[in-house]
């Protein structure tokens, strides 16, 4: 059995349940309908028999009344469109009957007059298919008739044909009260549904603005109560995190400026150190502990900060790659047609600036270029190094892991620019990945989603 094709179902709430009505309507209706009009078939085939019993014993003791001479004529003037008598003389007619056939011949002889009936008379069934052709040639079908044969007199039997009218079709009400019903509960259907789906919808939609970075929007509280309910606790949700992230931002704010006093004081102290060796020591362990906090807060901060704006991912990438140049670093760009992209261009930059660095630095230089991708843009970085074991490829975005394990800060940095290189793209809803190249190399990718 093949399966359902995804394709044909409807992929929303609100079309689903709509389409799961009207199956269900139209189930019910054909099964209602079929029951009845197979009851009524049962019902109309049962008074058939009672009528072809009755009409062919009325018949027989008719023709038992009246001269063996007119009784040829007498059964052909009892004959219509749909019966059919006549006089069969010699042996009688017998044979093998079916179970139907003995039933309906039981019935015909309980019938018959009492004195009759005790001479127990052979009565004779035949379900047989009849080809008329006289109906066949004015374009009638075929129809099936049935044979009662009944003795009339000793010698004489009068034999019944019964052709049973075609079947009738289903009459047009079933259909129209099945249209009207399908019509009724799908539009009952499609109010709920619009009830339960809006807000889900709008659920969904603030939920992935949250997972892009952005503001999360208040839902609003309405349809049925465990959609509410559901709406309401978004919204808890969505406050709570909002006013955590709030106070992280005011703490990591308070943690930065306590922590850039006390350096400058240092560094200003040192200056009045005498003995130059000592003085640049220390000089050099403060802009090593100044350096670390900027790089905890920027990390701490990760992204969200900056308000998103539209901005042109190939002109802000090409911007970067001309101050690295002027930087004498061996940086390359492949040019890209316009990109438009809503997203917070600083922190963009800061992200594939990050990536640049690491490929120059390990790598030996960095070859960028953007691809459109569905849905997005991928800002590729590719480096000449000896890349990275795929054990290490998801390692080295935690916090503080560094490959290089001299833990200089020369040789190293502080093991936090791919820490922010993903919280940024995370931010952005999208993602940050590294492969190694078939040729050599490490390949640094970020997916930055379009967006609507």
């Amino acid at each position: 059995m093949r399966p359902w094709p995804a394709h044909w179902w409807p992929r929303t709430l609100g079309a689903q349940l709509v389409a799961v009505t009207v199956l269900a309507v139209l189930l019910s209706n054909a099964a209602v309908a079929l029951w009845f009009q197979l009851g009524q078939e049962r019902q109309n085939e049962t008074s058939l028999m009672e009528r072809l019993g009755d009409r062919a014993v009325s018949a027989s003791t008719l023709l038992a009344a009246i001269p063996a001479k007119q009784r040829d004529a007498a059964a052909h003037a009892l004959g219509s469109n749909i019966w059919h008598f006549r006089i069969h003389r010699g042996k009688p007619i017998s044979g093998a009957m079916s179970d139907e056939e003995l039933s309906l011949a039981n019935r015909v002889r309980n019938l018959l007059p009492l004195a009759r009936a005790k001479d127990k008379q052979y009565v004779f069934v035949d379900y047989r298919p009849a080809q008329i052709f006289e109906r066949l040639q004015n374009g009638e079908p075929p129809v099936s008739a049935i044979d009662v044969a009944i003795p009339v007199v000793r010698g004489t039997e009068l034999i019944t044909t019964l052709y049973r009218p075609p079947p009738q079709p289903w009459p047009q009400q079933i259909f129209i009260a099945a249209i009207v019903a399908i019509v009724t509960t799908s539009i009952a259907a499609a109010f709920i549904a619009s009830r339960v789906a809006r807000p889900l919808s709008k659920l969904a939609a603030s939920a992935s603005e949250a997972a892009r970075g952005g503001q999360a929007m208040r839902v609003p509280e309405e349809g049925p109560v465990d959609v509410r309910q559901a709406a309401s606790a978004f919204n808890l949700m969505t406050d709570q995190v909002t006013r955590t992230l709030q106070r992280q931002r005011q703490l990591l704010s308070a943690v930065g400026h306590d922590l850039r006093t006390p350096i400058t004081a240092l560094r200003i102290s040192t200056e009045f150190i005498e003995d130059e060796e000592l003085r640049e020591r220390m000089q050099k362990n403060l802009t090593e502990l100044q350096q670390l906090t900027e790089a905890v807060l920027t990390a701490a901060r990760g992204a969200g900060w900056e308000a998103k704006r539209k901005a042109d991912l190939s002109a802000l990438t090409e911007s970067l790659y001309a101050d690295l140049e002027e930087l004498d670093m061996p940086v390359s760009w492949t040019a890209h047609a316009p990109a438009p992209l809503m997203c917070r261009p600083d922190e963009i930059r800061r992200a594939v600036r990050n990536l640049i660095e690491n490929a120059v630095h390990y790598g030996h230089k960095a070859d960028v270029h953007i691809c459109a991708v569905e849905n997005g843009y991928e800002i590729v970085v590719d480096d000449e190094g000896p890349g990275i074991s795929e054990a290490d490829r998801e390692r080295v975005f935690e916090p503080f892991v560094r490959l290089e394990t001299s833990r200089s800060p020369e040789t190293g940095g502080t093991g936090l620019g791919l820490t922010l290189v993903k919280a940024i793209a995370e931010g952005h809803g999208g993602w940050v990945r590294l492969e190694n190249r078939a040729k050599g190399g490490l390949r640094a990718r970020i997916f930055l989603p379009q967006g609507p």
